[in-house]
């Protein structure tokens, strides 16, 4: 299977490759740098493959949540890149991508991942391990810090143990204690999400059939929902 993921949700920019049996990645911290690094990021790994991306089978993209115009840059470059292959866009949760990204190096079971979503505010998922993907056991949301355990209770058994992961606990330095969770390592690779833990759901969801036209991939920004929600005649 050969499969393109890109990622530009957060401060990470970064792309890999699934060729065959072998994973090639590219991967950068650069929070103002995504519409300048993520294209030649791409061409280098269709060029170390020696491909192109005509011969990819479809192209998976970080759909958010997480910085509005990180999301809406890799959406486009995702639809750019499809359409010119001619390939569908599987769209991946970024909370997911930092669950599995701690499966892959911690090998956690339980995760719960968390993304600085500015304003005071956290988004927030929860994920346990199954088939060897991260899988999540509630809704995603954007919450107040405060809010994680009410939010969290109703899987409390689920996540028992669990590792926090992610920008929401490094920046909420006692959010993992206050709910019981394994600390996150403040270090950045380990609390940013990354193209290559994007595979293995884009992978499932291509052999289930699960992808779609570049003209209906859309992005999952949570706050918006919240807003919506919010509006009078909207709850």
């Amino acid at each position: 299977m050969k499969i393109l993921a890109i990622d530009t949700a957060t401060e990470a920019c970064s792309a890999a490759l699934l060729w065959n049996d072998a994973v090639l990645t590219r991967e950068q911290v650069a929070p103002q740098g995504h519409t300048r690094l993520i294209l030649p990021m791409v061409s280098e790994l269709m060029a170390e493959a020696g491909t192109s991306l005509q011969g990819l089978d479809a192209i998976a993209f970080g759909r958010g949540p997480g910085s509005f115009t990180g999301v809406r840059i890799g959406i486009g470059a995702a639809q750019g890149l499809a359409y010119g292959a001619n390939v569908p866009l599987i769209g991946i949760s970024t909370l997911q991508m930092l669950a599995q990204g701690a499966y892959r190096r911690q090998q956690a079971e339980k995760v719960i991942a968390a993304i600085d979503a500015r304003m005071n505010e956290i988004y927030l998922g929860a994920f346990t391990l199954q088939d060897g993907r991260m899988q999540p056991v509630l809704d995603e949301a954007v919450i107040l810090p405060e809010q994680a355990a009410q939010l969290l209770h109703a899987v409390t058994a689920k996540i028992a143990g669990g590792v926090a992961v992610g920008t929401g606990f490094t920046c909420y330095t006692e959010l993992a204690a206050k709910l019981d969770l394994l600390p996150a390592e403040n270090q950045v690779e380990l609390n940013l999400p990354w193209a290559q833990d994007m595979l293995p759901q884009a992978v499932a969801a291509y052999q289930a059939g699960e992808y779609c036209d570049p003209s209906l991939a859309t992005p999952v920004y949570l706050r918006d929902k919240v807003t919506w929600k919010k509006l009078p005649g909207r709850e």
